[in-house]
């Protein structure tokens, strides 16, 4: 028996309109909704290898400095995939130190989410056996806090970003 955690299983947030967020998470995502087994307005949704979940709430805290990450296997694909469904992003910035790059989007509610892309992970489009193992490198936050604040990141600004 291990008393380390085997993965993260979900992550909540809220949300003012269920059906939006159903809606948007599956168009730019390809999350599917998951039907629940108990009595619960929660939204549930899947990617297969994570879940977001979604709890109805009437109003917002626009200034929550609250986000999560995902990361995407080719980036330049996803932002086209992005231009295609309407979705805004900052302006990318790349971390050569880490072979990099990251942005941010919101979703409807205006949830921060951070996008992504190493290159020196396997699948990740570098070369074969160029990959370096998930977790290998410096540590989360290692670079110093991150932005966190709605709008995501002034342009320019790298400090404590792209982990």
């Amino acid at each position: 028996m291990s008393s380390r955690p085997a993965y993260i299983h979900h992550v909540n947030f809220p949300t003012t309109d269920p059906e939006r967020t159903k809606e948007w998470y599956s168009r730019v995502f390809g999350l599917k909704a998951i039907t629940p087994k108990s009595n619960t307005r929660v939204v549930l949704m899947t990617r297969g290898n994570f879940d977001l979940h979604f709890t109805p709430v009437e109003e917002m805290d626009r200034m929550s400095p609250y986000h999560f990450a995902i990361e995407v296997e080719d980036w330049d694909g996803f932002l086209e995939h992005l231009r295609d469904v309407g979705v805004r992003h900052t302006r990318p910035i790349e971390r050569p130190e880490n072979n990099s790059k990251f942005c941010y989007i919101h979703d409807p509610d205006h949830t921060m989410i951070e996008l992504v892309w190493h290159g020196r992970r396997p699948g990740a489009g570098g070369p074969p056996g160029a990959g370096a193992p998930r977790g290998a490198g410096s540590a989360p936050g290692a670079d110093g806090p991150g932005v966190g604040v709605p709008g995501g990141p002034a342009a320019g600004s790298a400090a404590g970003q792209g982990d």
